[in-house]
């Protein structure tokens, strides 16, 4: 079942659709974090200005260097221990839609241990982009039946694996890397 649920969300994101699918934290909106049409929907769905930059997961360590022109050397030990969700905010984001790099240049990336997530990555073979499931300013939905029917009917595509689960997600810790590996923690 999860594989098919899997060829069926490629399927929307190659066509430039949108999807509403679980992660390794909340459910999110998702689209190929390449395409600058797809996430301008995401950005519509939502109601949010361009500025607020949203972030992209992928499934694998080493699929950070594609999207970003310098990964300092601290991070590749963050992920390495990380135990729990972590988006790392990186600076020069590059081969990512241009309405989804920050105006200073940066991406938050995350790479997620997720079975569904972490195998939808593998598969789509590019960065997934991954924000909350809720109109911007509203409060992150923690399960899948507190996603608004506004939003479920905005998307192209709704997964269906993970759709029962009751357990309360969290987001991610946020940590931004800069100029000479100055680490600062934005979300715990």
């Amino acid at each position: 079942m999860m594989n098919d649920e899997i060829k069926k969300a490629c399927e929307v994101m190659y066509k430039g659709g949108v999807i509403l699918y679980p992660t390794d934290t909340v459910w999110g909106i998702g689209c190929d974090a390449t395409n600058e049409e797809a996430v301008k929907k995401v950005f519509e769905i939502k109601r949010r200005a361009d500025s607020k930059a949203m972030l992209v997961l992928v499934d694998s360590p080493v699929k950070v260097e594609s999207y970003v022109s310098d990964v300092p050397s601290v991070a590749w030990d963050l992920i390495e221990m990380t135990t729990k969700p972590l988006t790392i905010i990186y600076d020069g984001a590059r081969n990512l839609a241009p309405n989804l790099i920050a105006e200073d240049g940066s991406v938050g990336i995350r790479v997620t241990s997720e079975e569904f997530s972490k195998q939808l990555c593998f598969r789509f073979k590019k960065a997934i982009v991954s924000t909350s499931a809720n109109i911007s300013g509203e409060p992150s939905p923690a399960v899948f039946s507190e996603i608004s029917e506004e939003i479920k009917n905005a998307v192209d595509y709704i997964v269906d694996y993970r759709r029962d689960e009751t357990g309360p997600a969290k987001p991610s810790s946020i940590i931004k890397l800069g100029k000479g590996g100055t680490v600062k923690v934005i979300r715990e």
